[in-house]
């Protein structure tokens, strides 16, 4: 027999451990103030066109990305307990099958406030799954009623649509959102970035502010998990809203990482602090449409 020597297999490498930067790249101040700061501004905010009596967000993204479960995280710290009246969970394909716009009160029974949250159906990688690109436009346009139901098949037929020239400023959308699962960006269809592109085409043509919210942070980084407060000093998180800036092309200002409420049955600051300085940031894009809307009038 020969005396040749077999080859070492190679070891197998265990992926790297996130690294924490000793210093936050963003300053936050995790205390109840920074929270009931928060809270009060949205309380207080009103849109700075009067002709609006509110700003409508619109939510976008894949199916089980968080979109419905924002809302309900939103809706749950004005009522100040746990509350789950958008649908939301992890079907395989979307719960979401209405177009719908959703209040948020200040606290139980309270009056309505200045903005509205408005839900689609998810996304999905398949052609002639999800919501369509063509449903998203008529949106964007303020076409779409209130409870409309959305068709993966055929999108609403342009007779459908109210006549363009009766849509006010009121009715279109003011800010666009994408809510992405951080926990699986890395692994996105090419389907669905597809149609995220198409979308964001769309949505440069008529001048609507774009952000994106990074939902499930705590379960793309084990320092995160351990301590929600770690989100600003992990270095997979800054490197996943770089990359999110590359990939969509919007500035890493407009990309904000949150934890959605999904399994707790108490309020939590921290998460709070994440969740109302993303949508404080969504009222400040939506007021600087306003703003480049006033300009083009005058």
């Amino acid at each position: 027999m020969g005396g040749g020597r077999s080859t070492p297999l190679p070891e197998e490498r265990k992926p790297e451990e996130p690294k924490l930067l000793d210093v936050p790249w963003r300053n936050v101040p995790w205390s109840r103030g920074t929270r009931n700061d928060l809270k009060q501004y949205l309380l207080d905010y009103k849109p700075t066109i009067d002709s609006v009596p509110e700003a409508r967000i619109l939510l976008i993204g894949a199916i089980t990305a968080g979109k419905s479960s924002f809302f309900n995280s939103i809706n749950s710290i004005f009522r100040d307990n746990m509350t789950s009246q958008a649908k939301a969970g992890y079907k395989g394909t979307s719960l979401t099958l209405k177009y719908s716009t959703y209040k948020v009160k200040a606290g139980r029974g309270g009056r309505p406030l200045a903005f509205l949250l408005c839900d689609t159906m998810g996304l999905e990688a398949d052609k002639n799954g999800g919501v369509k690109i063509e449903d998203i436009e008529s949106i964007l346009k303020g076409y779409l009623p209130d409870k409309y139901q959305f068709n993966s098949v055929q999108p609403m037929k342009g007779d459908d649509c109210q006549a363009c020239s009766t849509l006010t400023l009121k009715d279109r959308i003011h800010c666009v959102v994408y809510v992405i699962d951080a926990s699986s960006f890395a692994i996105l269809p090419e389907g669905t970035k597809t149609k995220i592109d198409e979308i964001r085409e769309r949505i440069n043509f008529t001048d609507v502010p774009l952000m994106v919210l990074l939902t499930h942070v705590d379960e793309a980084c084990p320092h995160v998990d351990k301590d929600l407060k770690n989100v600003y000093r992990s270095c997979y998180i800054k490197d996943l809203i770089e990359r999110t800036s590359r990939c969509l092309g919007i500035p890493m200002l407009n990309v904000l990482p949150v934890k959605n409420y999904c399994h707790e049955i108490e309020l939590n600051d921290t998460c709070d602090i994440l969740l109302l300085s993303a949508m404080k940031q969504m009222l400040n894009f939506a007021d600087n449409y306003f703003d480049d809307c006033e300009e083009n009038t005058e």
